[in-house]
């Protein structure tokens, strides 16, 4: 009989022992067990899985639905037209999802994963700055009514190197100061390295995706480019026809009576997978960008209501008195403020632009967060911890943020995940009223082309992105039920 293992613990052990410590067994962290609790539930893995569907979507659509060619040769080389075109915001997201995830999950051991994703938030809100500022200022820089001297030296190409140069450095050193990880040359490297990224994205990017691909198909017909490679599926989500209005799903390319003169050719043998909508749109490469919206505006606007109602909660659930009685005066009124309603306003006098939309939801939606937050720290300012801070003389900024935030966020969490759904739905609203933003592909706009051009119902473009919409808020819902279950120890006891 073989002896048995040196670490394998005794059926009975005596008290000694469990002084000891011989069978015990190491707790798991809070979080551990509240994620392996999530884990548990079928709802939310389905959820989890939707959502990774989505945001794969959402970075890889450029390069899934184009109406570039991937590649193609001509008598002068070999050119790659898809990649020559991509945005910098792109390339960026591109370079957070093939680096950036894996160095959360796979990184090294010296930092915790917590503190890795937190590096990753902050480098992706330092480049996301870096290119909306750079576009803005080029934007202004080129208008008609600007001085001779800025647009020479836009055109020159040197003038854009420096305004994303000056832009990039204010902003990459108030990144650096975020307190994500307590090392400072953890931080200074990550927002270098982000820096770089923002900078050579922002340069030499180029430009937005082809709305006419056919000047291509002239070009591969008249034998001036061969070897064409496409996208695997070749149309950009701004293409539309009016030829080629509700062309029903599975329809081959060169089925289609104006597309006929594609016959025979690899991309006449192509088919539209989910039919066109009411504008001669394919509906595929839609939903594929659509992605990109929907998740942005869920992410983006709830990251700033739960940054503000956290701020303002925390002050409020922290002194108490008149400081609580006067902001919660403030939270009321922002309760009272009909969302919906004033985006639809905002729609009509502000840039239908989706910054303006993320800002107006994120602005407008943080007396969640708030209330949550005054809760928790309304227990937590007479705890022990709190006052051996105080003690110490340790700033309010340090005892609100450093302490007992970490005590007091889970509750936020959880309603984060429902804002993120609140906040889909409403994007989803405005863009089927089409006061959405302009120039960009949608489900709520598609659902809303189901009947509108036709005057027919249109079942596919009711059923696909209706589908959508729906998995991706009940995704949601779920998720944030789950977590909520897995954190409240009422509850956990009530399932038992």
């Amino acid at each position: 009989m073989p002896d048995p293992s040196p670490t394998a613990v005794p059926a009975a052990i005596s008290g000694i022992d469990v002084m000891r410590g011989v069978g015990a067994v190491r707790a798991k962290g809070f979080w551990a067990d509240a994620w392996e609790r999530v884990l548990r539930r079928p709802g939310a893995v389905f959820g989890l899985c939707w959502i990774g569907v989505v945001a794969f979507f959402a970075v890889f659509a450029p390069l899934i639905a184009n109406a570039h060619p991937l590649t193609y040769v001509a008598d002068d080389g070999r050119h790659w037209p898809l990649l020559e075109h991509l945005q910098p915001t792109d390339w960026l997201l591109l370079a957070g999802a093939i680096l950036g995830v894996p160095w959360v999950f796979l990184g090294t051991r010296s930092l915790k994963r917590s503190q890795r994703l937190g590096v990753l938030v902050t480098c992706a809100l330092q480049a996301g700055a870096v290119v909306l500022l750079s576009t803005a200022i080029l934007a202004w820089a080129g208008g008609a009514d600007r001085a001779e001297w800025i647009k020479t030296m836009m055109r020159e190409g040197q003038g854009v190197a420096l305004v994303v140069a000056l832009v990039t450095l204010p902003v990459s050193v108030a990144a650096a100061m975020v307190p994500a990880v307590d090392s400072r040359a953890v931080r200074a490297g990550a927002a270098s390295l982000a820096a770089v990224a923002a900078f050579l994205a922002c340069t030499f990017a180029g430009g937005a995706s082809l709305v006419n691909f056919e000047r291509y198909m002239d070009e591969e017909r008249a034998g001036t480019i061969r070897e064409v490679v496409w996208a695997p599926v070749p149309w950009s989500p701004q293409y539309t026809r009016s030829d080629m209005v509700a062309v029903a799903p599975g329809s081959r390319v060169e089925d289609v009576p104006a597309l006929a003169e594609f016959s025979g050719t690899e991309f006449g043998a192509r088919r539209l997978l989910l039919g066109s909508d009411a504008l001669g749109g394919d509906v595929l490469s839609q939903m594929l960008w659509a992605c990109r919206l929907s998740i942005s505006i869920g992410i983006v606007s709830t990251g700033i209501s739960v940054v503000i109602g956290v701020t303002i909660g925390a002050v409020m659930g922290y002194f108490g008195g008149k400081v609580d009685l006067f902001l919660f005066r403030i939270v009321e009124i922002f309760m009272a403020v009909p969302v919906l309603f004033l985006l639809i306003v905002a729609a009509g006098v502000l840039p239908r632009d989706t910054y303006v939309m993320m800002a107006i939801i994120g602005c407008f939606s943080w007396t969640g967060a708030a209330r949550f937050t005054r809760a928790e720290f309304l227990k937590l300012r007479n705890q022990d911890f709190v006052q051996a801070a105080r003690a110490n003389g340790l700033p309010v900024s340090k005892i609100l943020f450093r302490h007992m935030l970490p005590n007091g966020v889970t509750p936020v969490l959880v309603d984060a995940s429902f804002a993120v759904a609140a906040a889909i739905t409403v994007e989803a609203t405005l863009s089927y009223l089409g006061l959405g933003p302009d120039g960009q592909a949608s489900w709520g706009k598609l659902l809303s082309s189901a009947t509108a051009a036709t005057g027919t119902f249109v079942w596919w473009l009711a059923v696909f992105p209706g589908a959508a919409i729906f998995l991706s808020v009940l995704s949601y819902n779920l998720l944030g039920e789950a977590m909520r279950d897995a954190i409240d120890p009422k509850l956990r006891k009530a399932a038992h």
